[in-house]
């Protein structure tokens, strides 16, 4: 095992001195493509054009395809699995329409953040390779620390999520087969805690891949794999409600009185499982995040804000369309005692087999929509670290370990065990908090308002120079404040469940 490089600092602070060093470096030591004539072989401008982008990194290769498939892992993640419950507490006038309001509010403030990958103008202007960068780059002060911890903490709140979901689902599958020997009489409880250890372990692994540009592969499998699991949920509703040849659930959601596993619903608690509801449906949808990431792997031209536009639209459509058929074929199947994840809470257990299926599916797609959303996370980090010890081999130096029949994987031993602390961490607490419906409404709150919209918004008013007091920046403002008060309601909701959840916890000892 023998050093290969160092992550030279010019890479990290794209210096313009250091910058130019670092692109002749890359030029002396990479392979450069063939020349098709003399006059280009004595131009290294050309070779340049064709190797690195206008920043002087190596060119993206990212397109609409792999820019939808990151989206659409991003999106479809196992907050669809709580949408049915989520429409149970909301009842059939609110569910839908709340669901496809929160579409288009994600749709249009997406727009905005495309826009504001590159400071200035929109097609030549500088990159911002992260939203945090954006924000600085439009806003900077006291918002870029504030958009830095609440992005961050999000990514974190959501690998614990995530953590939790896949766990579920793996406890699903053996349930599902005890259920189906006993016909539903052994309730089969079991523990999570070897479930979380054990996609701990498989998220170890996939977490030392280098960057996002090498995820795009896990993103195709994860979108695949999302696809799947709700087009069993669907089937499953489509099938149920085939058979009691009804549709059950009312108009205004679960009724005052009403006995649910968790005792009987009282006025207080159709208060919070509403305003809980609204955090699921914002979870549902919590993409904005690592959209700047995700925009800044897609190439050019044409530019990368026409190329996402393109992707997002065609991405929330098809998961709204989804989540409709999802969220309202599972209220209409099971009515107001939906549970919180349509597949794991057992409002079926047959056919077992095609429910070992979809679990699996989910399990799948958590492991890749856990990088994707880690990426980020990991990159900020890794940076950071670069800047502050930029002659440490520890941080920076980095060694080539043979694979056979794969090539080389270029180690970092900061890498190894920083990702490693990290996974080991979002495992323990997720052992310690197993909550999953309280746990997704907290996240979908504590993201929605401040990253879907608010700095979205601000930074587009930044950068379109849009005059204060003018309609469209008062238009602006009052999405921003509607979707201010959702979000506090919302995360009102979640914190109220997640109290009343620990009045029975055990930690690490809880049964499902």
């Amino acid at each position: 095992m023998l050093p290969r490089s160092r992550t030279m600092p010019s890479r990290i602070n794209h210096g313009v001195i250091e910058e130019r060093h670092d692109i002749r470096h890359y030029l002396q030591v990479e392979v450069q493509p063939k020349a098709q004539n003399e006059s280009e072989a004595m131009d290294p401008q050309a070779n340049h054009a064709k190797c690195f982008d206008d920043d002087g990194r190596l060119k993206r290769t990212g397109t609409f395809w792999t820019a939808t498939s990151h989206i659409i892992t991003a999106v479809i993640g196992s907050g669809v699995l709580s949408l049915a419950w989520a429409i149970a507490q909301l009842g059939w006038v609110a569910g839908p329409t709340v669901l496809v309001l929160f579409a288009f509010v994600n749709l249009y403030t997406s727009n905005l953040l495309t826009e504001c990958y590159r400071s200035g103008d929109p097609i030549t202007g500088q990159r911002n390779y992260t939203y945090m960068e954006a924000v600085k780059a439009h806003l900077g002060g006291w918002k870029v620390k504030l958009c830095g911890w609440i992005q961050y903490l999000n990514l974190f709140g959501v690998a614990v999520g995530y953590t939790i979901a896949a766990s579920v689902s793996m406890m699903a599958i053996k349930r599902a087969n005890c259920l189906h020997k006993s016909g539903g009489t052994d309730p089969c409880h079991m523990s999570s805690n070897g479930y979380m250890i054990s996609f701990g372990i498989a998220e170890v692994i996939f977490s030392q891949i280098p960057d996002f540009s090498h995820v795009w592969w896990l993103s195709i499998v994860a979108a695949i794999m999302s696809f799947t699991y709700s087009a069993v949920g669907l089937a499953l509703g489509i099938g149920k409600v085939a058979e009691h040849g009804k549709i059950d659930g009312s108009l205004l959601g679960i009724s005052i009185g009403t006995v649910t596993h968790a005792g009987t619903v009282t006025g207080m608690q159709k208060i919070w499982r509403t305003l809980q509801a609204l955090g699921a449906i914002a979870f549902a949808y919590s993409y904005s995040i690592i959209l700047i990431e995700i925009q800044d792997t897609v190439k050019s031209p044409p530019a990368e804000y026409k190329t996402m536009k393109k992707a997002t639209l065609f991405s929330i459509t098809v998961t709204t369309v989804f989540y409709l058929f999802c969220g309202c074929m599972g209220y209409a199947a099971i009515g107001d005692l939906a549970p919180g994840n349509l597949l794991t809470g057992f409002g079926f257990y047959n056919p077992y087999w095609l429910l070992d299926i979809a679990n699996l599916a989910i399990v799948v797609h958590l492991v890749g929509a856990y990088q994707v959303f880690c990426q980020p996370l990991f990159a900020f980090v890794e940076k950071w670290c670069a800047q502050k010890w930029p002659k440490s081999d520890l941080v920076t130096a980095e060694y080539d370990i043979p694979i056979p029949f794969g090539g080389v994987y270029q180690l970092n031993l900061f890498r190894l065990a920083w990702r490693t602390i990290f996974v080991v961490m979002t495992t323990v607490i997720a052992m310690l908090m197993p909550f999953f419906n309280d746990v997704v409404g907290f996240l979908g709150a504590m993201g929605f308002w401040p990253l879907t919209v608010y700095f979205p918004v601000e930074m587009y008013i930044s950068q379109k120079k849009i005059g204060r007091g003018t309609t469209r920046w008062l238009a602006l403002q009052i999405i921003s404040v509607a979707c201010f008060f959702v979000t506090v309601a919302a995360a009102v909701g979640s914190v109220a469940g997640v109290v009343l959840d620990l009045k029975t916890y055990k930690p690490f000892k809880t049964s499902y």
